[in-house]
């Protein structure tokens, strides 16, 4: 089967899953500014549940147990840290619809003092409107105010197309992570056929599917 029969969604269970980091340094920053209509906005007190309601609508969790499961995980105990870190854009309407966060390695084996790109999600009615890119930046430079040099972003194969994204801002494979999970950039060198992933092999069709067959 040829890769060109194989349409993907993003995210997509159906791609063999592998753990991905991109890295960059947080100079020379490219600018986007948001589409009219939208502003950025700080995390606020009582905004927990926002974030939960994105990321559930992009389909980072399944359920609102388990965005509240993952939010304690992260973030629980350390609300005070998101006032100048987690940012939202807001729609004309003032709803919240978009998020990422200027944040850090929180289980600590990261020891660089790296910053680290955490949740970025739109809500799914929002996605393809142009907000990512300059959602993405707008943290980049929260992340050079907070006195950071350089960034992280953990990631997987199965959303694929934010890969894409980060790879068109300047983004590129931790080296660590281009060898142990040099099967999964070659899946996302088939997916997304980057120029930065000039030097990998692209998988075929039926090498990035949990099964032969397409469910």
């Amino acid at each position: 089967m040829k890769n060109k029969k194989l349409q993907f969604d993003n995210p997509d269970s159906r791609i063999r899953y592998y753990e991905l980091m991109l890295e960059r340094s947080l100079d020379n920053i490219p600018e986007y500014a948001l589409p009219p209509g939208y502003r950025f906005v700080f995390y606020r007190q009582g905004d927990r549940d926002s974030w939960i309601r994105i990321e559930q609508s992009a389909k980072e969790f399944s359920s609102y147990e388990q965005g509240l499961d993952a939010w304690n995980r992260y973030y629980g105990g350390r609300e005070h840290t998101l006032l100048d870190r987690m940012v939202f854009a807001e729609n004309a309407e003032g709803k919240k619809i978009a998020t990422a966060t200027a944040y850090y390695d929180i289980s600590g084996r990261d020891q660089s003092g790296d910053a680290w790109l955490h949740w970025v999600a739109a809500d799914r009615e929002y996605q393809g409107r142009g907000l990512s890119k300059p959602l993405i930046t707008h943290v980049l430079g929260i992340m050079r105010k907070l006195g950071y040099t350089h960034v992280k972003i953990p990631t997987q194969t199965t959303t694929w197309v934010a890969c894409r994204i980060y790879l068109d801002l300047g983004f590129v494979p931790v080296p660590q992570n281009a060898a142990s999970s040099r099967d999964g950039w070659n899946m996302i060198k088939a997916l997304t056929n980057h120029p930065a992933l000039e030097s990998y092999d692209a998988a075929a069709g039926t090498e990035m599917l949990l099964s032969n067959r397409l469910v």
